[in-house]
C-alpha cells in the first residue's frame, strides 16, 4: 500500500467485536479504520486536538469499504492505513490484513475535508497548517 505516509498496527479481534457466530461484526471495520487514522495523523504531527487548537475540523465527507473475507474472535489483524491524497481533501487509504496469512480481509478509504471551524465554511485547498506538517513526508518520497 504505497502513500505519502503510511502505518501498520496490529491487533486481535476482541470477544465484544463479533456477533453470536463469532464473525467480527462489519461496523467494527470502521472503527479499527479510525483507529488507524488516529496513529496515522499522530505520526504526521497534526492529530484530532491539533486541528481542533488550529480551528479546522475534519470530518469524514465520504467513505467506502470493502468486505472481502471476514474475520473472527481471537484473530490477529494487522491494519494498515496510508496518506494517498491531500491537496484538496485528505483521501486515506485502508487494508484489514489476516497477520498470518497475508489475506487481505477488508479494504477501503475515507476522505476528510478541512472546514473552518470560525466560519463552518468547506475549504477547497487543504489548509497551510496541514500543508507544513506533510511537506517533510513529501520529500522524504522523492
Amino acid at each position: 500500500m504505497k502513500g505519502i505516509l503510511s502505518i501498520e498496527m496490529d491487533m486481535v479481534i476482541p470477544f465484544h467485536d463479533v456477533d453470536s457466530m463469532g464473525i467480527t461484526w462489519h461496523g467494527n471495520y470502521l472503527r479499527y479504520f479510525e483507529v488507524a487514522r488516529c496513529k496515522l495523523l499522530d505520526k504526521l504531527d497534526y492529530n484530532y486536538r491539533q486541528m481542533q487548537a488550529s480551528g479546522f475540523a475534519w470530518p469524514v465527507v465520504d467513505l467506502q469499504i470493502k468486505y472481502v473475507k471476514s474475520s473472527s474472535f481471537d484473530q490477529l489483524i494487522t491494519v494498515k492505513a496510508s496518506i494517498v491524497e491531500w491537496e484538496n481533501r485528505l483521501k486515506i487509504n485502508y487494508q484489514i490484513i489476516d497477520t498470518h496469512t497475508g489475506q487481505r480481509i477488508t479494504k477501503g478509504y475515507t476522505i476528510q475535508a478541512a472546514v473552518d471551524m470560525a466560519t463552518q465554511e468547506l475549504c477547497f485547498i487543504t489548509p497551510n497548517v496541514f500543508q507544513d506538517k506533510i511537506k517533510p513526508w513529501l520529500t522524504a518520497n522523492e
